[in-house]
């Protein structure tokens, strides 16, 4: 750690790199994300060289920001691993205090319970205030859900899920018929948040993973045809598809023929009910 501060210490220095010392906290901001994404994908991967490179890459932001902000006198690296080593030590009394808790549940229940104390004296002391704007629909759904979960708020049994998303598949049909597209996105809105239990980035993200898998492999039997992926072949692609299933195991998203215009499927069963969160937008 102390190598990187030195040449972050360098690179922001008057004899430094000109593209670094014009950074901001503003300016660097993209970079966050875009190296957050990079970790996740190479996760994903499976490759442990891959995720190194990639962990440093977004530590060395950290480090970036951590600079820029020590340069305006706001704070330092330090203060930043001080900070952050208090408040793991605070949200976890059953291993660096007294007690002792024996589910992630009951750990997960007295982490919200703990930041409801902390939040007390606060401007906005409510158990959402810490859910970031910015944060795409779907990420923040699943954090809102979840958050409220914790708490108590929902449901006990997976019926309870299955029949609120039945219940607002309805209300969305419903709204479709009438054509007013205020009450469909609120509808849709609805419905999405009831499926908010799960992560809605890896699932959706391991669905286009899947469909491209099977597409590849379509298309590699267009291509052994001397053929590229065109409307006039679809009966052709659709029975390529069907040998991608059987060739690839399962490995991507049930569909439709290209005929019924859709594809991917719906989730095949509900998780655990302590993943499920808030009950519904629509409750």
């Amino acid at each position: 750690m102390d190598r990187l501060r030195q040449i972050m210490a360098r690179l922001r220095g008057p004899e430094g790199c000109p593209w670094d010392r014009e950074q901001t906290l503003r300016s660097l901001a993209t970079f966050v994300i875009e190296e957050a994404h990079e970790v996740a994908e190479a996760i994903a991967s499976g490759t442990p060289a891959g995720l190194k490179e990639e962990l440093g890459d977004l530590l060395f932001q950290i480090v970036f920001q951590a600079r820029v902000a020590e340069e305006a006198g706001d704070f330092d690296l330090e203060a930043v691993m001080r900070a952050i080593g208090d408040k793991i030590v605070r949200r976890h009394p059953h291993v660096f205090g007294e007690g002792r808790l024996s589910s992630s549940t009951e750990v997960l229940q007295q982490w919200e319970q703990i930041k409801v104390e902390e939040r007390r004296d606060q401007r906005d002391p409510s158990m959402f205030a810490s859910v970031p704007r910015a944060l795409p629909a779907l990420l923040k759904a699943m954090r809102i859900s979840s958050k409220a979960a914790r708490v108590g708020f929902d449901w006990h049994e997976t019926d309870g899920v299955l029949e609120k998303v039945r219940e607002e598949l309805e209300e969305l049909k419903v709204a479709l018929r009438g054509g007013q597209r205020a009450e469909v996105e609120e509808e849709m809105g609805d419905l999405l948040f009831t499926h908010a239990g799960v992560d809605p980035e890896a699932a959706l993200q391991g669905a286009n993973r899947k469909f491209m898998e099977r597409f590849r492999y379509v298309e590699g039997r267009l291509r052994e045809d001397g053929l590229t992926p065109a409307p006039e072949h679809r009966d052709r692609m659709e029975r390529h598809w069907r040998g991608a299933k059987t060739a690839l195991r399962k490995t991507s998203p049930d569909r439709t023929s290209p005929s019924g215009g859709t594809s991917g499927s719906a989730p095949r069963r509900a998780r655990r009910a302590r993943s499920h969160g808030a009950r519904g937008a629509g409750s």
